[in-house]
């Protein structure tokens, strides 16, 4: 068992601990492209940035979509191109990447975007993304709200313990959140045991924590136009998304729906 990252280097584990049978996020996506689109494309070139097991790509692809996942990790990229052979996926960093084609759509869910820590680090992947789209293309991000969190503390001060049952063996995980503010941080540590585990395996991780008008700030400088961002409904919102949906713009809620276009002007 590999545990330098217990669900991202076994990625049957992580759909398996995360499942979406319904392929939610994958619908959002193409729901979210349709409405917002500035021009009907047939098989719309995607980029799905921090594509993990590749699920949503693959989906998308069965829909006419011209599919390609970057990712990171080398177990999660090993598995998506076994899993999904009509989408082509592509080891890079988000900050860095450089790809020769040039995209219809870029998406980054799952709160992948936040891990652009620093302010050098958003808009490094900013730029990349403006580089890689065409004028008039979409960027769509899903992600945690850093406005939840300015007097919300019903996901802090506790833990939330969590089994997943996988291959005969069940795996317990014990989370605990909590802000850090001098680097405006949301920080998890995640406790993982199970039976032939010697001790238990501690794994910390973090996200930026963004503010709307920050975040909208991030993406005029970039050279992109938001043309919608707001908290529910989404893939992992309740209740979850659906084509008919009315978006709401309050921005008071957990996850937070970007949808931006790139301008034909510089960056």
């Amino acid at each position: 068992m590999s545990g330098e990252n217990l669900l991202t280097d076994n990625p049957e584990l992580y759909e398996q601990q995360f499942p979406d049978p319904g392929r939610v996020a994958a619908r959002f996506v193409d729901d979210v492209v349709r409405r917002f689109a500035d021009r009907t494309v047939a098989g719309p070139r995607l980029l799905d940035v921090g594509c993990g097991t590749g699920r949503d790509a693959g989906h998308l692809a069965t829909l006419g979509y011209t599919a390609t996942g970057l990712d990171t990790s080398v177990p999660m990229l090993t598995y998506a191109r076994r899993r999904h052979p009509g989408v082509r996926f592509v080891r890079a960093d988000m900050r860095t990447f450089e790809l020769t084609d040039r995209f219809d759509v870029v998406t980054c869910l799952d709160s992948a975007l936040l891990y652009c820590h620093r302010n050098a680090d958003l808009t490094a992947f900013l730029q990349r993304c403006y580089r890689h789209l065409r004028p008039g293309g979409l960027l769509l991000a899903e992600m945690r709200n850093g406005a939840f969190f300015l007097g919300n503390t019903e996901l802090l001060g506790g833990t939330r313990t969590r089994t997943v049952s996988w291959r005969d063996v069940t795996y317990t995980s014990v989370t605990r959140l909590w802000i850090d503010h001098r680097e405006q941080l949301l920080r998890r540590e995640r406790v993982w045991t199970w039976p032939a585990c010697p001790e238990p395996l501690v794994q910390p991780s973090a996200w930026r924590l963004l503010f709307p008008a920050e975040l909208r700030h991030l993406l005029d400088t970039a050279g992109f136009d938001v043309v919608a961002l707001f908290d529910s409904p989404g893939p992992r919102t309740d209740p979850p998304w659906h084509p008919e949906a009315v978006l709401s713009s309050v921005l008071s809620g957990d996850r937070l729906h970007l949808v931006a276009r790139r301008r034909n002007d510089a960056a």
